[in-house]
């Protein structure tokens, strides 16, 4: 093996420092030297590359530097860049059948090297993409072995990342957080290298925890991770990480920064050709269900009405829409793709015991309650006792019988004790629902509550229900421009168009959108905004804009 020219030394100096742009000038320094052609710098540009996110650019130059390294006699080096192929063919491009061939030059090739690093991570990328559970363990602790023989520990710490994510993937929590936990820990202890090592162990955590629902460890670790990207100049996190991490941001009701990040992973997943576009489109129509835009999420979702994750934002959006048969369909068809007491079925039976009793099926409900009781005994956190709790309050409300409220009352702390603002302010809403008939004023109290959580989330639609049982206790719903929060941003820019007085053909022609939409939008902001005719809503605007104006 040929020693490495002194560029690949500063390179990857560079990058290990997070300073992409320096890598960059060197390698053009070096190509203008005529120097470019060795497998390491080849290997060296497609990293760049990749950091850069010019994805073709990176591939051309890894399949250079492939058949560089071949023709060095480095077969090292070849089985790195193999395998990094195939990642990047399986994670970036979808291709499936090409991400296995070059995994199986890899292999082929490390029969004739001796024992080295590049064994483990061969076993760590085999085992990312393989869909048996237990396969897949049996890859990383293999990784594991071969890693701490090696001394490597960037491969170390990645692969307990990925071991600890996939046994909570696998509703082992509690084994695979603490593998999460001690790779993080190493990461702050200055014991891994690689800033794209770094990158991916905290979008292992990002995943696990969305998974598992845990934002409390999700929040500590972040606020850690902010430290080190900024310390060490990391680069924008990766598409996969972006879309977890989106996901987090969304139950923890930090919506405009799960906003931007969810939007950056569709765009991020658009450069590798939107293969897995998908997880990331479904969260970002998780997250408009949520703000009560469901047309944006119906959008959103065309396309993904097979895709399991997307079951539950389609089943929410039919939910809303009064077709409460169709929803309950959805859920029953996902539900039957997946193990009865497993925590990825719980979401579902939670939303599954709204449709039922939405739809006056209280036996159906009941059962949906019961299976989700057993998923929380199976997995006791604090996400799955609080929605059985819901579940039960919710059933005991309809049939008049047990205590309802000391249920709810669970509920709300554990989504509480969950940091899950949104189920947080949806259980106290039903839990006023309970108090409304022997303790009205309780009951308002309560609902208020609520309803203020429901506006700092700008939830549109729970805070119209929050605002309901308000009314319906007799309780004055206050019209204050914090209201108009809720709306959203076509709302808003047809409400400014109604107090100029257009009306709704004209609306629909400025806007570029069909009448029927443009009579759907009005009517949502007369009853956000409790107003009762287009002159109280020009009179709203002219209240609401600056004096200077």
């Amino acid at each position: 093996m040929a020693p490495q020219p002194e560029i690949v030394t500063e390179v990857n100096r560079l990058l290990r420092a997070g300073d992409v742009a320096g890598a960059h000038r060197s390698l053009g320094e070096c190509e203008a030297a005529g120097g470019a052609d060795r497998g390491a710098v080849l290997d060296c540009e497609a990293r760049v590359a990749y950091l850069e996110l010019d994805f073709d650019r990176g591939i051309d130059a890894w399949e250079r530097a492939y058949a560089a390294y071949r023709a060095e006699g480095d077969d090292v080096g070849a089985v790195r860049v193999a395998r990094m192929l195939g990642y990047m063919h399986g994670a970036v491009r979808g291709n499936g059948a090409v991400m296995s061939g070059w995994l199986a030059r890899a292999q082929t090739l490390l029969r004739g090297v001796d024992e080295c690093p590049e064994r483990g991570w061969v076993a760590l990328t085999i085992g990312m993409f393989d869909s048996d559970r237990a396969h897949k363990e049996q890859r990383f602790r293999e990784a594991l072995t071969l890693s701490r023989a090696s001394g490597d520990h960037d491969l170390e710490f990645l692969t307990l990342a990925y071991l600890g994510a996939s046994l909570v993937h696998d509703d082992r929590p509690e084994e695979g957080m603490l593998l999460l936990d001690e790779a993080l820990a190493a990461v702050v202890g200055n014991d891994v290298g690689d800033v794209l090592v770094v990158e991916d162990i905290f979008c292992q955590l990002f995943s696990a925890c969305e998974h598992a629902h845990d934002v409390a460890r999700a929040d500590q670790w972040m606020r850690v991770g902010e430290a080190i990207a900024a310390k060490r100049h990391m680069p924008a996190l990766v598409a996969h990480c972006h879309t977890h991490y989106g996901g987090v941001l969304t139950a923890a009701g930090r919506w405009p920064e799960a906003d931007t990040t969810l939007t950056e992973a569709v765009r991020l997943w658009g450069l590798g050709y939107g293969s897995l576009q998908a997880g990331a489109l479904v969260r970002l129509a998780d997250l408009r269900v949520r703000q009560g835009r469901f047309e944006e999420a119906k959008a959103l979702l065309q396309g993904l009405e097979h895709h399991t994750e997307a079951a539950r934002p389609l089943a929410a959006i039919h939910l809303a829409y009064g077709d409460a048969a169709s929803a309950a369909d959805i859920l029953d068809h996902a539900l039957a793709q997946l193990e009865p007491t497993s925590s990825a079925a719980a979401p579902l039976l939670a939303l599954l015991v709204d449709v039922q009793l939405a739809s006056g099926d209280v036996g159906c409900a009941r059962d949906a309650a019961d299976q989700l009781a057993r998923c929380a005994a199976a997995h006791p956190t604090e996400y799955l006792k609080a929605h059985a709790a819901l579940a039960r309050g919710q059933i005991c409300v309809v049939e008049r019988n047990g205590d309802a409220s000391a249920c709810l009352r669970d509920a709300f702390a554990g989504f509480e004790r969950a940091r899950l603002p949104m189920e947080s302010a949806r259980a106290r809403l039903a839990f006023a629902n309970a108090l409304a008939a022997d303790r009205p004023d309780a009951a308002i109290t309560e609902a208020k509550a609520a309803l203020h959580a429901f506006e700092q989330l700008r939830a549109a639609r729970e805070v119209d229900a929050a605002a309901s049982v308000l009314r319906s206790l007799g309780a004055r719903v206050p019209t204050t421009n914090a209201a108009a929060g809720v709306l959203s941003a076509r709302e808003a820019e047809v409400l400014e168009l109604l107090g100029y007085g257009l009306s709704n053909p004209q609306i629909a022609a400025r806007l570029y959108i069909s009448r029927k939409t443009v009579e759907h939008h009005v009517s949502n902001i007369m009853s956000k905004l409790d107003l009762r005719s287009r002159a109280e809503a020009a009179a709203y605007v002219a209240r609401s804009k600056p004096a200077n104006k």
